[in-house]
């Protein structure tokens, strides 16, 4: 969907011309509004990185600039670059994350979540999002080409289940004012831990998939920090000290199937594209993500009493 170009100390973003279903960034000025969007929307969990939207410029000789005169031919989202070995998936491969560093993530997010205003009217887009990725989720993995279908069906089963189950409980969170706008791809190569935190690459292209519950974008973090379950119950309890209204274990094991299931399906969808970019990663990767999904489907949630955070 976009170019990114590293310099020294910066980096300069370019949302590609394309049309898809989940997004629009055809014209010049819808590229335009979504850098204005990425920049806004950032700035809420990344304010030292994300500084400006800047025109890239031509002039009558042709020679492109990102200053001076000449007409306006496409829009960039300028940024600070940030230390790579500091990126959180960088230091989880490394094993350099401390619980210093699980809270001051735990925290930040706390913060901004207790900032956000609760939405009620809007709520809705959440559980449509839910029902129309699994949708999805189950067209892709059942594609008889990616050969996964056998392994996903009974997940995607269980998945179907569940959503039928908790719906009501996702209303009365939607009523209790629990859902917010939040970041919408919490993942760990998206949080930084130099200092102070920055959680860059927001979803900027559709507020309706950022529309979630707090604790579904949290559970989803701490469920791709592979391997280190103390992390996500970590995350989860500070979340809760801080936030209060935890949802119940069906509900937890519920995102985290769907999230996983979603995973899943991002990674089989390499495969549909021409050229396929790295092709023996994708299945394994899909299969093992399947896998989770299928155990966190299996069991309710049950918080881990050894990882509450200090408050």
């Amino acid at each position: 969907m976009s170019w990114v170009f590293l310099a020294d100390d910066r980096v300069y973003k370019l949302k590609k011309p394309v049309k898809y279903p989940f997004l629009d960034f055809s014209t010049l000025d819808r590229r335009r509004f979504y850098c204005e969007e990425e920049l806004r929307l950032n700035r809420r969990l990344a304010s030292q990185t994300y500084l400006a939207v800047i025109p890239l410029r031509v002039d009558r000789t042709g020679r492109l600039a990102l200053n001076g005169h000449g007409l306006i031919i496409d829009w960039l989202v300028e940024m600070k670059r940030l230390r790579h070995a500091d990126m959180l998936d960088v230091r989880l491969r490394e094993g350099r994350v401390s619980e210093a560093d699980v809270r001051r993530i735990g925290e930040l997010m706390a913060r901004f979540y207790m900032g956000s205003t609760p939405e009620v009217a809007d709520g809705g887009l959440y559980l449509k999002h839910l029902a129309d990725e699994q949708a999805v989720n189950r067209t892709t993995l059942q594609l008889p080409e990616l050969w996964v279908r056998d392994v996903a069906s009974p997940v995607l089963d269980a998945a179907d289940r569940a959503l039928g189950s908790i719906e009501p409980k996702i209303r009365r969170r939607i009523a209790d004012g629990h859902i917010v706008e939040g970041h919408g791809d919490l993942r760990p190569e998206h949080v930084n831990l130099g200092e102070p935190v920055q959680i860059i690459d927001c979803l900027e292209f559709s507020r309706p998939m950022r529309i979630l519950d707090p604790y579904d974008e949290v559970n989803y973090i701490g469920l791709e920090c592979s391997g280190r379950s103390w992390i996500r119950a970590f995350l989860l309890n500070t979340l809760a000290a801080r936030l209060g209204g935890r949802p119940d274990g069906d509900l937890l094991a519920f995102y985290g199937g769907f999230r996983m299931l979603l995973r899943a399906r991002l990674c089989m969808a390499h495969l549909l594209e021409a050229p396929v970019r790295q092709p023996e990663k994708w299945k394994p990767l899909a299969l093992s993500y399947i896998a989770l999904a299928k155990h966190q489907l299996s069991f309710p949630y049950r918080p881990d009493p050894r990882s509450t955070p200090f408050v």
